[in-house]
């Protein structure tokens, strides 16, 4: 036998060697599952892809939602040689050495499609290397990325190419995914002869977030672990085990090769932010429950919990203010319990806090004040200090004025003088505007009350600086 010999059905060895999700990778759109808004019929991308007219894209979605089956689906259907690269790996280099093929195979009429997965992760010289050919149209970018492209592709290079947001597959279809893999006995499990309930999938399809490939990985492990024979302790053991070995693949399985539930989380993507925007929109509406689930996607996920505290710190200032000046203490509180006791101990120290957060009166009376105040600023940064308010140390700063008319409130009846403590151009200008919520009333009824004895107190004649009064005597 020469040594090297086809070895008979290595192909089928090959192919059976590669994982399941990459052998059941859709080759058509009707195939496809997912996606209706973008390839259903008479959808824009569908159209397009019937035109030959897709131009440049950005599939911007969750991981294994079909972005990288979609791209090579176009490239199948239009005719074009399809050319893939991993941000991950390739440099300047190679992508210089790609662009200059697909130049000349463009001058004898041949099409490229360069599909980059993970083109977030490409710097920004490496990304302004497609740039020039993609204006001039020797290659049809199409990027995969799971980071809001917004963010993370360049602005010339992002408006030069559609972006498409493919979402989360759906648990029913991922459990057709599923079952097709089951029985199909060519590139799936059909061989295997292994069964499963809709129950077992759906349980598969809840806890992969809407991963197709994370659920085929996890069918592919169960299977295994249903067809396995058993081992030698459980022989020893009469053959006990959580696994029936029958065939069929039961819940006890489907744990087993979960081991843990894949939580669909990015501390540092778009992911993050949307969740910590959850957090925060559902204790402003004042839902304790819907904050608690927030909370717990976020630790369960492995958010750094120092983050939550400051993140719910920001809430009892922005949200609740003054109207319960009790919240800011609980959360200062909450961010001390876990610094002081750790993890997974803190989460309850953060639980009570967002609960609180949740059901204080809200008011954004001091968020809108500083902003007003903040914009104010910009436009009034040079105007000079009243006079009445200046410090008057020297004598020189005295004759200029510096201190004259200034009413120390202390000496005059209720304890508020008539004079004005703003610029000249913001006379009555009034920022803080308390609401009828929580401890904001009382202070709204005094504010009233302060402008009502303002309105009379009389002027008196100024008081003299302290350390003036103290060399008189």
């Amino acid at each position: 036998m020469s040594l090297f010999q086809p070895i008979p059905n290595a192909g089928s060895a090959t192919e059976q060697s590669r994982p399941l999700a990459d052998r059941m990778r859709p080759r058509t759109l009707e195939e496809y599952a997912g996606q209706e808004h973008l390839i259903g019929p008479g959808k824009p991308l569908r159209v397009q892809i019937e035109r030959d007219d897709t131009g440049s894209i950005i599939f911007w979605g969750p991981p294994g939602t079909g972005k990288t089956t979609l791209a090579k689906i176009i490239a199948s259907l239009t005719k074009a040689e399809f050319i893939e690269f991993s941000a991950v790996l390739a440099g300047i280099k190679e992508i210089k050495q790609v662009m200059a093929d697909a130049e000349r195979a463009r001058q004898y009429g041949t099409r490229t499609i360069v599909f980059i997965d993970e083109i977030h992760r490409f710097n920004k010289a490496q990304q302004d290397a497609f740039l020039p050919h993609v204006e001039k149209g020797n290659i049809r970018l199409i990027g995969a990325t799971t980071e809001n492209p917004s963010f993370e592709i360049n602005a010339a290079l992002l408006s030069r190419c559609r972006v498409y947001v493919l979402q989360p597959l759906t648990e029913d279809q991922i459990v057709t995914l599923l079952r097709r893999a089951l029985t199909d006995r060519e590139p799936g499990l059909g061989e295997m002869k292994v069964s499963a309930s809709d129950d077992v999938l759906k349980k598969i399809a809840s806890y992969t977030s809407g991963d197709a490939r994370s659920a085929y990985n996890v069918l592919e492990v169960a299977a295994g672990l249903a067809k396995s024979p058993p081992s030698r302790n459980e022989r020893e053991k009469g053959g006990a085990t959580t696994h029936n070995k029958t065939g069929e693949i039961t819940d006890e399985i489907v744990r087993d090769a979960l081991q843990k539930r894949i939580l669909l989380y990015d501390k540092t993507g778009e992911e993050h932010y949307n969740l910590i925007s959850a957090l925060h929109k559902s204790v402003r509406n004042s839902d304790p429950d819907a904050a608690l689930y927030w909370l717990g996607r976020m630790l369960e996920a492995g958010e750094d919990p120092l983050y939550v505290a400051r993140r719910v710190v920001r809430m009892a200032v922005e949200d609740i203010g003054l109207a319960d000046p009790n919240a800011l203490s609980l959360c200062m509180a909450a961010r001390d319990a876990v610094d002081f006791i750790g993890m997974p101990e803190g989460n309850l120290a953060l639980a009570q806090a967002v609960v609180y957060l949740s059901v204080a009166p809200k008011s954004n009376a001091l968020y809108t004040a500083y902003g007003n105040v903040q914009q104010d600023v910009e436009q009034t940064a040079a105007d000079p200090v009243p006079l009445h308010l200046r410090n008057a140390p020297t004598k020189l700063m005295k004759g200029l004025g510096y201190g004259q008319g200034y009413q120390y409130a202390h000496d005059i009846e209720g304890k508020i003088a008539n004079m004005q403590c703003l610029p000249d151009n913001l006379r009555g200008r009034v920022y803080y505007q308390p609401t009828s919520e929580g401890i904001e009333k009382r202070i709204r009824e005094r504010l009233e009350e302060i402008k009502k004895q303002r309105s009379h107190a009389e002027k008196p004649a100024s008081r003299p600086d302290r350390k003036e009064k103290e060399k008189e005597s």
